[in-house]
């Protein structure tokens, strides 16, 4: 079985109730049921909530909510692999899963053709997981840091008269997905290694949603992509 699961726990507090929080029209974690479902490369999709409210709406938009997250998965320190290990584990009590792909509630950007990219990816590098990544902006050699004083130094000072286009690209983890083997999800294993393959996506497709202005900010992105 090929599975979806989305983490979407109910004590969000830099915005409260983030997960189901009106964007352009639906709640946030809407627009992650709807890919996955979209996608159509998965048996199911999964919600892992500890929250009654986040599990109806979730039911609303087409997910299953087949059992409730325990509390001790639930806070504010509890990581996405321990979360993804616990569903595949309740799940396995009915059906063996083989594939599980973690797709965060706070995706709005999501678009399918990523996930399926991801999904032949990872069967055709035989890797332990994708995830969708995207390119920094700038260099990150080029990077400063700002002292107590706030005084500027740089964290790679020996690139300071080295020319932008001579220097390494980097990405970062675009924090939509990770696709990855039971085994792997359930051996905890690192996703950002060497046993991992990422899906590189457009800087335009990739916004965090971790405060208000982020918030905010991606609205008005999505607006624009929808007026194009």
């Amino acid at each position: 079985m090929k599975v979806a699961i989305i983490p979407a726990r109910g004590g969000s507090k830099r915005i409260p109730k983030k997960n189901i929080k009106a964007f352009c029209g639906k709640p946030l974690i809407a627009y992650s049921i709807e890919a996955a479902l979209k996608a159509e490369i998965f048996d199911r999709v999964i919600v892992s909530t500890d929250d009654e409210e986040i599990a109806r709406i979730a039911k609303t938009y087409g997910a299953e909510v087949p059992f409730m997250r325990p509390a001790e998965l639930s806070d504010d320190h509890t990581a996405t692999i321990p979360v993804i290990a616990h569903a595949i584990q309740e799940l396995q009590n009915e059906e063996p899963v083989e594939l599980a792909c973690c797709i965060y509630a706070t995706a709005p950007f999501l678009q399918t053709h990523y996930l399926k990219e991801a999904y032949a990816l990872l069967l055709k590098e035989q890797c332990d997981y994708t995830f969708s990544a995207t390119s920094f902006a700038f260099p990150i050699q080029r990077a400063i840091k700002l002292d107590e004083s706030q005084h500027v130094q740089m964290f790679y000072p020996e690139h300071f008269s080295t020319r932008s286009q001579d220097l390494e690209e980097a990405y970062h983890d675009a924090g939509q997905f990770y696709f990855g083997t039971t085994e792997a999800w359930l051996e905890a294993k690192a996703i950002f290694a060497k046993h991992s393959s990422v899906v590189i996506l457009p800087r335009h497709l990739v916004q965090d949603i971790d405060t208000l202005e982020d918030f905010t900010r991606a609205e008005l992105m999505y607006k624009v992509m929808q007026s194009d």
